[in-house]
């Protein structure tokens, strides 16, 4: 028949608007700002890096080994490698990003570099209130404004961070289980046995 498909795409829209009035969960109007929708945990924005502890710099996971600056498309990363090292999460030396830089007004929310990051140092954030006056500094971020801790991760990826935070810590078990087996003094012969001479 035809205007069969025009018949139906206003019956699913009659049935949406009356909907409305009697479904709450229906409403699809957020009164912003003063409601606030909750943000969605496979929702992404730009990236941001995460570190461990209290302490921004030195807890940063990043080990600045350039995978994402090598592998983001329009090339907005830039990381300047540090001379020196720092114990990493599992406590092994390991480099840190004397410069990180993400150009925010070039990314394009892709998110290579969080699924080519194998440190699981870069995440994307949810966060979409980041209007700005000054196009130029204001979207150049470096890593103090890019540095997020772990628990804020947790609160806007709670089961990406569960599994994240639970292979840190079998990497970390095993790293502390090695370096016992290494500093364990060898086995004494018992008392009774006989040593050959």
């Amino acid at each position: 028949m035809l205007g069969a498909g025009i018949l139906k795409g206003l019956a699913e829209t009659a049935r949406n608007f009356l909907g409305s009035y009697v479904d709450k969960d229906r409403l699809t109007t957020v009164q912003f700002p003063e409601e606030r929708a909750p943000r969605i945990e496979a929702s992404r924005n730009f990236p941001f890096l995460v570190y461990d502890g209290t302490a921004k710099q030195e807890g940063l996971r990043c080990v600045s080994c350039l995978i994402c600056e090598k592998e983001c498309p329009p090339k907005c990363i830039f990381i300047e490698k540090s001379t020196d090292k720092k114990p990493d999460a599992t406590g092994k030396l390991q480099f840190y990003p004397a410069t990180f830089n993400i150009d925010i007004s070039v990314c394009m929310s892709c998110q290579i570099c969080v699924e080519v990051c194998p440190f699981n140092a870069i995440k994307m954030d949810v966060d979409f209130e980041l209007s700005t006056t000054d196009r130029f500094s204001d979207l150049l971020w470096n890593k103090e404004r890019l540095a997020k801790s772990n628990e804020y991760y947790r609160e806007i990826h709670p089961i990406e961070a569960a599994a994240v935070d639970a292979e840190l810590a079998e990497a970390r078990a095993r790293v502390a289980g090695a370096k016992a087996v290494t500093t364990s003094p060898p086995a004494q012969p018992s008392s009774g046995s006989s040593v050959e001479k």
